[in-house]
């Protein structure tokens, strides 16, 4: 390998969001992560929502307020009888 090119290996703690952290190598010292294995739930078989930056209550809020009109029920239209002639 040519000397001065590539880029430092250390050792790197990893700490996730939910405050499980470990030791691994890479160019990097310190790494955060939002979910890991303790914490995922394909690793874990429970179900758990990431919410970042409040979006569920966001999409809740919208939704509960049903202001949008795909939402609202359909209004019938009331048919007009032709006037008879006379």
């Amino acid at each position: 390998m040519k000397d001065g090119i590539h880029p430092n290996y250390v050792e790197t703690t990893v700490t996730c969001g939910c405050g499980n952290s470990f030791t691994t190598r890479s160019t990097r010292s310190e790494l955060k992560v939002d979910i890991c294995n303790s914490c995922h739930p394909f690793y874990t078989g429970k179900l758990k929502y990431v919410d970042t930056a409040g979006r569920i209550e966001k999409f809740q809020s919208k939704f509960a307020a049903g202001s949008y009109a795909s939402l609202q029920p359909k209004k019938k239209k009331k048919k007009v009888k032709p006037e008879a002639e006379s």
